[in-house]
């Protein structure tokens, strides 16, 4: 392996032709297209930790079935729009074995993944009342979504639940959606970027007090059973996949085929909705959509206009995958503990030089180990930090992009193959010989 730390003047003309500025500001995009230029250029294989990308393979059940299904002629027919029978079955199925909730089909829809349902949500929920057009984001999360509100010209608050865990969330969630102009809150859990897990207490509060003042809940289940603390991937036998949706009325659950089955290619996911939400009416919506229940607006609006539907064969992989689920034929949470084991590595790692684990502590307990976790190197913002790391063939992504309060990183340990984690050990290692004071 090339030694460590690289040349900063060759990295730095590498930077500069991206033209970036700091490597600790830039998105995650911006990064990954950084790293790519160096390792070619230097000839370093970097520990690569600032994409979110699915690192295992795809599960056998739904790859079969999409075989067959392109091998029937389903590649030829544009798909329902509303999604094929089986999968919306599946995904009632689903809902209910491992979420414990009861869906009916209608409320099931496929989209491209759970990047166009939260893009769906978001423009369809904030043409559905005048006065309520903005959305709050429970945070830190997911960046691009707060591009998706530019793009679609959406106001948004934010703020970090960091120090407003446990009862504390109430109060907080209050003073946002009592000013009367929030349409819907966004969050995922387990979360993306800090990993940390609402608990039975704050989804109740969330459900609790969307309703108090009639908002949306936005619960974007990209990890879904991926808190590794618990097992949920027995179905239809508690403990089952938190979720506010067993208190808030108006819900629309997120669930990505790319983690939880290591689907993301296909770009396929579900948005599940509630029926309250699905058949909530309001003539304000005729405005922007042809129909004037939400269940219909976002299907036959928003979905019909941004994609026309969803890739026809992968629908029936994902039903297959579904179902092997729901019959008890394929456990998905145990195939993804790779996630955990490397997490639980390379924390260590940092941890025993010198590096702190920044968001880790789910009110009293430690955070889980799994596909994020955060960190930062004392006495450094966490821009500085990542500055520093990519000469020493290590890259992440700044929390400053995730709309968090705290100095760090975000790490994801997917795409880290095992033979690289003594590399990454040695490099931290060295890190630490270098700055530490």
């Amino acid at each position: 392996m090339t030694a460590v730390p690289l040349n900063r003047e060759k990295v730095n003309k590498l930077i500069a032709d991206n033209k970036i500025k700091s490597v600790g500001k830039a998105s995650i995009r911006e990064v990954k297209k950084i790293i790519d230029d160096i390792e070619k250029t230097m000839d370093i294989r970097f520990v690569r930790m600032e994409m979110g990308v699915p690192g295992l393979p795809t599960v056998k059940q739904g790859v079969d079935a999409q075989i067959k299904a392109l091998q029937d002629g389903v590649s030829a027919i544009y798909p329902d729009i509303y999604g094929t029978a089986e999968l919306k079955y599946e995904t009632t199925r689903f809902v209910k074995n491992f979420l414990n909730v009861d869906v009916p089909e209608d409320s099931c829809i496929p989209v491209t993944g759970s990047m166009q349902g939260t893009f769906a949500a978001f423009m369809t929920v904030a043409r559905m009342d005048e006065k309520k057009n903005k959305l709050l984001f429970i945070d830190p999360g997911f960046p691009v979504q707060k591009q998706q509100c530019k793009i679609l010209g959406i106001d948004y608050e934010t703020f970090d639940v960091y120090n407003f865990r446990g009862k504390k969330l109430r109060e907080k969630l209050e003073s946002y959606l009592s000013k009367g102009d929030i349409a819907a809150m966004v969050y995922s859990s387990p979360n993306n970027p800090a990993w940390f897990c609402f608990n039975e207490e704050e989804l109740q509060i969330i459900g609790e007090v969307a309703n108090k003042y009639d908002v949306i809940v936005l619960e974007d289940l990209a990890y879904f059973g991926m808190d590794f603390r618990k097992d949920y991937a027995k179905p239809g036998v508690a403990p089952y996949q938190p979720t506010a949706s067993h208190w808030a009325k108006k819900y629309i659950l997120m669930i990505s085929g790319s983690k939880a089955f290591s689907y993301a290619g296909e770009r396929i996911g579900v948005i599940v909705v509630s029926p309250d939400l699905y058949n909530w009416h309001t003539d304000y919506m005729k405005k922007y959509f042809t129909q004037d229940t939400f269940g219909r607006a976002i299907v036959f609006g928003s979905i019909y206009a941004l994609s026309s539907g969803t890739s026809h064969s992968v629908q029936y992989g994902l039903a297959a995958v579904m179902k092997a689920c729901n019959d008890g034929e394929y456990d998905f949470v145990e195939g993804l503990k790779d996630y955990q084991r490397k997490a639980a590595f390379m924390k260590q790692a940092l941890v025993d030089n010198g590096f702190e684990i920044v968001y880790d502590k789910d009110l009293d307990q430690e955070i889980a180990d799994g596909f994020y976790f955060t960190f930062n190197y004392p006495g450094m913002t966490g821009e500085e930090t990542l500055n520093e790391l990519v000469y020493y063939g290590i890259s992440a992504i700044s929390l400053d992009i995730t709309g968090s309060d705290q100095q760090g990183l975000r790490a994801c340990v997917s795409l880290v193959p095992h033979d690289l984690l003594p590399v990454f050990a040695e490099r931290v290692k060295q890190f630490n010989i270098d700055h530490k004071k």
